[in-house]
């Protein structure tokens, strides 16, 4: 697990940034127009969370894992280009970070 301990932090970091922005969006005057963001949010949170669990933990599935990750991960980013909202932008760039480690780590 040691050699992964960045990579785990960044799965923490956007499973996090995710989990904050969906609860955010259901603030946001237009809340019918954050639906997709909030959907995607909590579904790269669980990814991230699982790809999380399987590299802690040596799974022979943690590359699977960590390629259902970057998916999610990729399309999360990409909805939340489309907001404005300051938790957007900070959801984004967590997204793209877990995005490029998760590329590093599958080689």
């Amino acid at each position: 697990m040691r050699q992964h301990q960045d990579f785990i932090q960044k799965l923490a970091d956007c499973a996090a940034a995710c989990q904050y922005c969906s609860d955010q969006c259901l603030n946001e005057d237009n809340i019918q127009m954050m639906v997709p963001c909030i959907r995607l949010d909590r579904d790269c949170a669980d990814a991230c969370l699982v790809a999380l669990n399987f590299v802690a933990r040596g799974s022979d599935s943690a590359k699977k894992a960590v390629e259902f990750c970057l998916d999610f991960c990729k399309r999360c980013a990409e909805e939340c280009t489309k907001h404005q909202a300051q938790h957007c932008k900070d959801c984004e760039e967590a997204c793209r970070a877990c995005e490029q480690a998760c590329q590093q780590y599958l080689g």
